[in-house]
């Protein structure tokens, strides 16, 4: 028992500590709202990114605008960045400093499955929540999502680096990839359905983070 207990301990990771894991049936868990919580995440670019594709489960009771996503570059604390405002449901995402807006429908209390797609070339930003989705909107056109980047779950950076815009609920299945999904892509598909695209550069399944402040790492299920 002894034994296993202290195998458990070195299998948790501790706040300012850096792992991998494969995080599947996991979510972490943002008790509440506070500049000092959040999770860094290593994003895996090598090279410049001209397409991309972020997708993110997240659960909150906030009232007020936060943020599900937030990527930043060198020079660009907003290179990919997804916001919520609740009540009203609008989301905000931003390219490279340059944000657009969607307005949703009102939903109640759930799980929430978001997924980001862009395309440099066109400028355009599609947004599914819960499959379903927005008409498409443009922003960032011809620009491209420089290497060097780390994402942050729970908070926003300003330009100055601080953190701002917390975060309060639950984050789970993170991942972006170096391609925009299409419609055929998205619709009627689930997390699990995405394992057959390999090239993530941010992977929910060998997740390489760093925990800050009183975040925790809890099972899906309760």
């Amino acid at each position: 028992m002894k034994l296993c207990a202290l195998l458990l301990l070195f299998l948790i990771p501790a706040p300012g500590s850096q792992a991998q894991q494969d995080l599947s049936g996991k979510v972490f868990v943002f008790p509440e709202k506070n500049s000092l919580n959040y999770v860094i995440l290593k994003a895996n670019i090598t090279r410049p990114l001209e397409n991309a594709t972020v997708c993110v489960s997240h659960y909150s009771d906030l009232i007020g605008r936060y943020v599900i996503f937030s990527l930043s570059t060198p020079g660009k604390n907003n290179a990919f960045l997804i916001s919520r405002d609740a009540p009203s449901n609008v989301y905000y995402i931003a390219i490279n400093q340059q944000s657009v807006s969607f307005k949703g429908v009102v939903v109640g209390l759930d799980w929430t499955y978001t997924c980001v797609a862009w395309e440099s070339q066109t400028g355009v930003v599609r947004l599914w929540v819960n499959n379903k989705l927005y008409p498409r909107k443009v922003a960032g056109r011809g620009s491209s999502i420089a290497p060097s980047a780390s994402a942050v779950l729970g908070q926003d950076r300003d330009p100055f680096g601080r953190m701002i815009l917390s975060f309060a609920g639950e984050i789970s299945n993170v991942n972006m990839w170096d391609y925009a999904f299409t419609w055929d892509d998205i619709s009627g598909n689930s997390f699990n359905s995405f394992r057959r695209y390999t090239r993530k550069v941010i992977s929910w399944t060998a997740l390489r983070y760093e925990i800050n402040g009183n975040v925790l790492l809890q099972p899906t299920n309760y």
